[in-house]
C-alpha cells in the first residue's frame, strides 16, 4: 500500500495543469481555474492522509488534471506520453462526452469511472465536493436541484471508495439542499 504522495510528482503534475488552463477563470467569476483544481487535489490528500489509498500518486495526479482534457483541451495521448497509461486513463473516466446528449453525460462518466481503481472513484466525489457551493445566479431551481442530484448519483455509485470523501460529499450535498434547493 502506498497511502503517501510524491511531493515531486505533485509539483510537476500541479505545473502541468496550471499550464493546460492558462488564464481560464471559474465560470462567472474573475477566480483563476487553478483554484479548483487545488480545491480537488486538497480534498484527495486530505483522504489520503486518512484513508487506505492503494496508490497516492494515481489519486493526487489525477485531481490536479481531472479537468485537462475536457476544459484545457489537452489530448489522450498527450497525457499518456507525460504521465503513463493509468494516468490518462484515469483522467479519459473522468471526462464528460460531449458528444452524448448532456443529460446522458454523467451516467456515462459513472460508468467509465467504476472501471477504473477506486483512487478515480475519489477524484470524482472531490471534484463534486468543491462543486457544491453556492450555485451560479444565472441557474434555475430545476438546475440547481438537478446538480444535487447529480452529487446524490455520484455519492451512491462511488461512496465505497473511500469513508472520509463520501462522508465528506454527504455533508455537502445536505448542506448545498438546505441551502439553494
Amino acid at each position: 500500500m502506498k497511502n503517501s504522495w510524491s511531493r515531486d510528482i505533485f509539483a510537476d503534475t500541479f505545473r502541468y495543469a496550471s499550464e493546460a488552463h492558462g488564464d481560464q477563470k471559474l465560470p462567472g467569476s474573475n477566480i483563476s481555474y487553478v483554484y479548483h483544481i487545488a480545491l480537488v487535489a486538497m480534498e484527495v490528500c486530505a483522504a489520503i492522509q486518512y484513508g487506505s489509498v492503494c496508490d497516492a500518486d494515481l489519486a493526487v495526479q489525477c485531481a490536479l488534471l481531472h479537468d485537462v482534457m475536457e476544459d484545457a483541451g489537452k489530448d489522450f495521448h498527450e497525457l499518456q506520453t507525460n504521465f503513463g497509461n493509468t494516468v490518462a486513463e484515469g483522467v479519459r473516466a473522468l471526462t464528460k462526452d460531449k458528444t452524448l446528449a448532456k443529460e446522458l453525460q454523467m451516467s456515462d462518466s459513472l460508468e467509465r469511472i467504476l472501471k477504473q481503481p477506486r483512487e478515480i472513484w475519489m477524484v470524482k466525489m472531490a471534484d463534486r465536493i468543491t462543486n457544491l457551493q453556492k450555485p451560479p445566479g444565472f441557474w434555475d431551481k430545476h438546475k440547481i436541484i438537478q446538480y444535487k442530484n447529480e452529487a446524490l448519483l455520484i455519492y451512491e455509485k462511488l461512496s465505497g471508495a473511500d469513508d472520509i470523501l463520501a462522508g465528506r460529499l454527504l455533508e455537502k450535498i445536505q448542506l448545498y439542499e438546505q441551502n439553494y434547493c
